[in-house]
Order: C-alpha cells, then sequence, then structure tokens
C-alpha cells in the first residue's frame, strides 16, 4: 500500500455516510442501553467503524504552565474490499500530539498514521494498548501513560485516575442529533494525576499536572444538518468535572447540544440540549486556514456561566495528512464572576470546512 493509498484510507476517518440507511452492515450500530463494562470497553472495538482515545491535560513545573494534547484514532476503511492478502488494510491507526507553550506563541503538533498489523501499529482489544511505532497509549493495573518522542519535543507521562469513569450521556450512549442513529459510546476519566517528564527542544524538565481522558466509539456520529463541533471538557478546582458539546449547523446554530456534569460529592447530571448555550466573545483568525475559531466563549449551563478563555490563541492544528482538516484543540481556563474556577481543553472542528463524520 502506498503513501497516497494510505492516506485516502486514513480520510475515510471523516468520509463517513451522511445517514444511518447509508451505513455498511458490517459496522456495528451504536443502540441505547448497552452497558459499558470496565476494563473490558477501554481497549478496541474493531467492529464499530471509528474509534479514538484522548489525553489533554495542563503541565505545571518550575517554568510556565504548558498544554498537552495526545490521540489515538482507529478506523476502518470504507468500503472494505475482498481481497483476502494480509497487505490489504483492515484498520488505520493515527496519532496526534501537541504541547501548547504560549512562549512558543503557536502549537508544537505532529502526526503520525500506519495501517494496523505487521509491527508498525495496533490497537489492542480489552485494555487500553494503542500505539504506531514508538508512539504509544497504554493501560495497566488501572493506571496509564503515554510516551511520544516528536522532533522537536518528547512526552513520557503517567496517569493516575483519582475519579470513577464519567459515563457521557445515557449511561454511556451520547447522542449526536435528534437521530438516536447520530450516537457513540463515550466515557470520560476527569482529574487524571500525571506526572512524568517532557522534552521541548534540548530542553528537559520533569512536570506534574491534570489531565482529561475520553474514550468514544461509533459508526455514525453526524447527521447531514450537522458541520461541526465544539467540545469542552473542564478539570474544576473543587473537585468537580464538565463535559459539554455543541453539534454546528451551516449557518451557526446549534444543531444539538449535549453536557454532563459531575459535582465534588459525585452527584451526576445530564443536561438537555434547551439548557445548553455556546456565546462567543472572541474571534481569532488563523493565518494558515483562514478560519476564524470562537477561541473565547461564554458557556451557559443550566443556571451557570463559565468564560472560557485560551492559553494562547494560536492553538489550530494542521492534519491535512492525516484527517484532512484543520481544527482548534486548546488549553483554556473556565472562570465565574472573574474568578477562575477550573482548567481544560476546548476543541473546534468544523469552521475550515464541514466534516462529514
Amino acid at each position: 500500500m502506498n503513501r497516497r493509498d494510505l492516506l485516502r484510507s486514513a480520510l475515510g476517518l471523516i468520509a463517513w455516510p451522511a445517514a444511518a440507511k447509508d451505513l455498511p452492515t458490517d459496522f456495528a450500530p451504536v443502540v441505547p442501553g448497552r452497558p459499558l463494562q470496565f476494563p473490558d470497553d477501554e481497549g478496541s472495538h474493531p467492529e464499530f467503524r471509528t474509534e479514538w482515545w484522548y489525553v489533554t491535560g495542563w503541565l505545571d513545573g518550575n517554568a510556565a504552565p504548558l498544554g498537552f494534547q495526545v490521540t489515538f484514532f482507529r478506523t476502518r476503511p470504507h468500503p472494505e474490499t475482498p481481497n483476502p492478502s494480509r497487505f490489504n488494510p483492515r484498520h488505520i491507526l493515527i496519532a496526534h500530539a501537541a504541547i501548547s507553550d504560549p512562549g512558543h506563541g503557536r502549537l508544537r503538533h505532529e502526526s503520525r498514521s500506519a495501517r494496523a498489523g505487521f509491527g508498525l501499529a495496533q490497537a489492542a482489544i480489552g485494555a487500553t494498548n494503542v500505539w504506531i511505532d514508538a508512539w504509544q497509549l497504554r493501560s495497566e493495573q488501572g493506571h496509564y501513560s503515554a510516551l511520544i518522542d516528536a522532533r522537536e519535543y518528547t512526552l513520557a507521562l503517567d496517569f493516575e485516575p483519582t475519579q470513577a469513569p464519567l459515563l457521557q450521556g445515557e449511561n454511556g450512549f451520547s447522542r449526536k442529533g435528534p437521530d438516536p442513529a447520530s450516537a457513540s459510546y463515550y466515557y470520560s476519566l476527569p482529574h487524571l494525576r500525571v506526572r512524568g517528564r517532557i522534552r521541548i527542544e534540548s530542553k528537559s524538565r520533569d512536570v506534574t499536572g491534570s489531565a482529561w481522558f475520553d474514550h468514544e466509539w461509533s459508526s455514525q456520529i453526524m447527521d447531514t444538518q450537522a458541520v461541526g463541533w465544539d467540545w469542552v471538557g473542564l478539570n474544576m478546582d473543587d473537585g468537580a468535572a464538565i463535559m459539554a458539546f455543541k453539534m454546528r449547523r451551516r449557518d451557526g446554530g446549534t444543531h444539538w447540544a449535549g453536557a454532563t456534569l459531575r459535582d465534588a460529592a459525585g452527584v451526576t447530571r445530564i443536561l438537555a440540549p434547551r439548557e445548553i448555550a455556546w456565546e462567543t466573545q472572541r474571534l481569532w483568525r488563523s493565518p494558515r486556514s483562514g478560519a476564524s475559531y470562537p477561541v473565547a466563549t461564554q458557556l451557559r449551563l443550566g443556571e451557570s456561566r463559565l468564560d472560557l478563555a485560551p492559553l494562547m490563541d494560536d492553538q489550530e492544528s494542521d492534519t491535512r495528512l492525516s484527517t484532512g482538516a484543520f481544527y482548534w484543540e486548546g488549553a483554556v481556563t473556565a472562570a465565574s464572576n472573574g474568578q477562575r474556577v477550573g482548567r481544560g481543553y476546548l476543541e473546534l472542528t468544523g469552521y475550515v470546512k464541514p466534516l462529514s463524520f
């Protein structure tokens, strides 16, 4: 398989069928009522079209705070061919990693992609163990670790869970639109305790911090009315956790929205779409893609208001050689009445061109 074919298969990640009726019959559907099982559901689900494991967080130490992102995707090419050759790709693995460093002024981002097997890449069933060459994200006895050795930087981080999994939506069944077929299985691990070591160019240092872990798998997320999404995961300073998203229409309005709030005592509340609103406070225009991203936003969740502000404006990722898209993925703080109340990550997709998940 040459590089062009690999890229074409990888781009299947963002070229999903537009409606559930178009779904190939060999892709498993996402249906309500399926209970998530731990640790079995922490690994790969190869019967589904696509899947991702996603860790974002803030790193502290003896220098200014940094943001980081480590994401692994697994996708099944479509259409699959009956070619029995071992070289016929059954799954494509893609990884994105980035450091948000205000001192640098823009995102340090790299990506990797490879077909599964042949000692190149794999996403294991069972415990989380996904890797491409030397890049890896894995779990062992309830703890997670990531190793990313990129040109400009290295991340060698350990993550210790401090809270139980947070099931998104209806016990892990997360709807992404009015049609229940637009959905995923989705859980998070907020407030991961982070320890490790990083290298940026020639300088290395020990770091601590906090992180947010997402694991999501599906065969169909977006329907034809949605062009992209805004998403945020927040580790609140008092121990609470917040996840919120909206699926955007072509006119910029909200097609669907969802949010999960778990307070410091562990009480969880699922918000209805009507209880959620995103109000842009400030736009940043990318000099590369030309997209204007709402990097500063006020998020309304029921009666609460949170003001989201970026660690730095330029946190845009250019992943045209892996997933075929530009998107903004960055560290943000959350404030209420002018006081910081949390930190997390904001993701903004579909601002350059519509996605078609």
